[in-house]
């Protein structure tokens, strides 16, 4: 089973030796996408406060800035509300040798557009129908596709989100959503879990990623998206995910009582 770090030992050399080992893994996966001229979209969802900012910044740290991409949904404009829901994500997609990462993507209208009352429940239904036609479409015309949702328990949520609201720094990622996130965590947690049932297939399955560790999860995460692909001199150890940190969606997956652990 892999080290567990900790959320506290900022100065743990085994944390670092272990990024650093997964980081250059990464460049000689994206230097074989590259070379392919392959289309990759990771896509990243989950509570607020899971860690996705913080994994993004790891996962993009050494990668060639020019054939990767973040893309992070804002508010949609006027036009954007009348256009068919997908297109507005459309343009971001990945050409060939590209690698793009989405902080929150396509799924808002199944989490907090459903739960803040953004979307009707005609388009929720109509999203969580044609969801899963749109990206075996992707798929099949050649994009490969990694779905990840990060997940923490209530107390860490709340701890993370007071804690970023002292932080100067980040008071940029303050907004209303986030500070009603604690006050609808039943109503998220349902929405997650039909979310999570209607949208999980074959073409481009969930994986859950325990969370309330944030060095952990950056690692699991990192390590789970590497052995997702094949790709020369790979460290076929170092890239091994532990399956209690990222475990792939099923019926009985039981995330409370993971996360519990």
């Amino acid at each position: 089973m892999a080290h567990r770090a900790t959320d506290d030992d900022n100065g743990d050399e085994h944390y670092k030796k272990q990024l650093y080992d997964l980081q250059v893994e990464l460049v000689k996966l994206q230097r074989e996408l590259i070379a392919n001229g392959e289309r990759v979209l990771v896509i990243l969802e989950g509570r607020d406060g899971a860690g996705k900012d913080s994994t993004i910044k790891r996962l993009t740290a050494h990668m060639s800035p020019r054939e990767t991409r973040v893309f992070a949904p804002g508010v949609p404009s006027s036009r954007e509300e009348t256009e068919w829901y997908f297109q507005r994500f459309v343009r971001y997609l990945p050409a060939g040798r590209e690698f793009v990462i989405f902080n929150r993507s396509w799924y808002n209208r199944a989490g907090v557009e459903r739960v803040m009352g953004f979307a009707s429940s005609t388009e929720v239904e109509a999203f969580l129908h044609n969801v899963v036609l749109f990206e075996d479409l992707l798929v099949r015309d050649g994009l490969h596709l990694r779905k990840y949702y990060l997940d923490i328990d209530k107390s860490e949520q709340k701890k993370r989100l007071t804690a970023r609201q002292k932080d100067p720094l980040k008071q940029w990622k303050i907004s209303p959503i986030d500070q009603a996130a604690l006050k609808n965590w039943d109503n998220y947690t349902k929405a997650r879990n039909v979310m999570l049932e209607r949208t999980t297939h074959p073409s481009a399955p969930w994986r859950i990623v325990n969370s309330n560790v944030k060095k952990t999860a950056r690692l699991e995460l990192i390590r789970d998206l590497l052995d997702s692909f094949s790709y020369p001199d790979k460290a076929k150890k170092k890239t091994k995910p532990d399956r209690e940190i990222v475990f792939p969606w099923l019926n009985d997956t039981g995330i409370e009582r993971r996360l519990a652990r």
